[in-house]
């Protein structure tokens, strides 16, 4: 449904015609990219036409997902004011600034917390919806720069006095920000067992709002206030963290942004480093392979000489899977051979920073194989496959079942047909046992490839141990 009519909307007009769709493109677009979130939609070239002509404004995500789809064709952001959607229902612009004020960047993040969040948990609405398709990989590019000029405030500390807060100021202690660094290591290890949406992870958020938020808004010294600060965007990049593993990629874009800036605050460099990766990941995982290497290569320029070995060996995995991605076989190849030069440099000793607990040489040679899928040489999947599936560990679920599908894809593109239906069997098991739609995901992609063998009876078999997966709710 659409609103009343209020004369015609010639921004809207004006940009369509900028960018070069018909009323039935873009119609099209929103319905694409709405079912693309879960919604139904039916709008088609007349309904464009009453929003051109008559000024009429649809309900509930339509402005927002209009914008994105004239994004998407014009290649940058595009805000509601711009196609004449300014006074839609709002969705606010809420965790895309990245302030230079440190007080003002305590009131982005916590704005970004006290978000509704119910239709991310329940799939029922909420704001992710209304935000739906509002990524744009460009809203990295100020967050990025300004860390690479600046990664350090000069001065955390804050007072609250009974003005500016009407109870009695809230001191925060070690003690407070220890509850939120346990809190995080929790929410690592649910994340890595059970997937982003499994109902143990998804309480990140709540726990952003009901704790961190306030926490952040009281009294702390700037010793104090550093430590907060870190803690606060580990848990802000979980969240990011795990909204890309559950498909949402707007809300995942906000916490990352948030995340960076508090690490800022946090003078740790490292951290921020490792939010920049994130960032990288989801990019590259987007499809923009450029713009990955941008980000893999901000978080390696500011931590030379400040990062451990294992850290920078990450940073340059990262690296190497944007240029993969961006199908740069010589540079991919040179950033991997860097971040296995990096590792085997670590030592046990080393001062690693708990939030890369994660990788070790599996890993490495998980992503590898992934740089090596990307680029097309299924010799090298398939060598590094094996190495990485030769732990299988019950601690990383999701990162075991995404292996054994890459792997499936080694021996289908090496033409073993039977072998790449047993490793795909295999990972729609694990698959069933998380909560992770980036895993569905990599599932969804091995059935395309086997599509040309739909009669073959192991593709049948397989294709319908995968159907519950496939049918389930996202």
């Amino acid at each position: 449904m659409s609103r009343e009519q209020r004369g015609p909307n010639e921004k809207l007009g004006a940009v369509l015609a900028l960018a070069g769709i018909s009323n039935a493109g873009l119609a099209r677009r929103v319905n694409d990219l709405g079912a693309q979130r879960g919604l139904t939609l039916r709008y088609d070239k007349t309904s464009v036409a009453r929003w051109v002509s008559k000024g009429m404004v649809p309900q509930g995500a339509a402005p927002h997902l209009i914008a994105a789809a004239i994004g998407q064709k014009l290649g940058r952001p595009v805000p509601l004011h711009e196609i004449g959607l300014a006074d839609a229902d709002p969705a606010p612009e809420v965790g895309l600034a990245f302030p230079r004020d440190v007080g003002q960047a305590v009131k982005s993040a916590t704005e970004l917390y006290r978000l509704d969040l119910a239709g991310r948990r329940t799939g029922t609405g909420g704001i992710w919806q209304s935000l739906a398709g509002s990524f744009a990989v460009s809203a990295y590019a100020t967050p990025a720069s300004r860390w690479l000029i600046t990664p350090a405030d000069s001065s955390v500390a804050r007072e609250v006095n009974s003005a500016e807060d009407s109870g009695a100021p809230l001191k925060v202690g070690h003690s407070d920000v220890q509850k939120l660094r346990e809190a995080a290591d929790d929410a690592r290890r649910w994340d890595s067992k059970y997937g982003g949406g499994d109902w143990r992870s998804s309480m990140v958020p709540e726990c952003l709002r009901v704790e961190a938020a306030p926490l952040l808004l009281g009294s702390y010294s700037d010793e104090v206030g550093r430590a907060l600060f870190g803690a606060s965007a580990e848990l802000t990049r979980l969240a990011g963290w795990m909204a890309f593993d559950t498909g949402q990629q707007e809300a995942a874009q906000r916490y990352y942004i948030q995340a960076l800036r508090l690490a800022r605050a946090a003078a740790d460099v490292p951290l921020g480093g490792y939010v920049l990766a994130s960032m990288s990941l989801q990019a590259t995982y987007r499809g923009f392979g450029d713009e990955g290497v941008d980000l893999a290569q901000a978080a390696l320029e500011r931590n030379r000489g400040l990062a451990t070995a294992r850290t920078m060996s990450f940073f340059r995995l990262v690296e190497a899977r944007a240029h993969a991605r961006a199908g740069d076989a010589q540079a991919a190849g040179a950033a991997l051979k860097a971040a296995e030069g990096w590792l085997e440099r670590s030592r046990e000793g080393d001062n690693d920073p708990s939030w890369l607990g994660f990788y070790s040489y599996d890993r490495f040679a998980a992503d590898a194989a992934e740089c090596y899928r990307d680029l097309k040489a299924p010799r090298q999947v398939r060598r590094f496959t094996e190495q990485a599936l030769s732990k299988p560990t019950e601690e990383f679920v999701r990162s075991h079942g995404l292996r054994l599908v890459v792997s499936a894809v080694a021996e289908l593109e090496s033409g073993n047909l039977d072998a790449a239906c047993e490793q795909g069997v295999r990972a729609v098991e694990v698959a069933g046992r998380i909560s992770s739609a980036r895993t569905t995901e990599y599932v969804k992609d091995l059935l395309h490839r086997l599509e040309p063998y739909g009669d073959e009876p192991r593709v049948v078999e397989l294709r319908e141990r995968a159907r519950p997966l496939l049918m389930a709710p996202a």
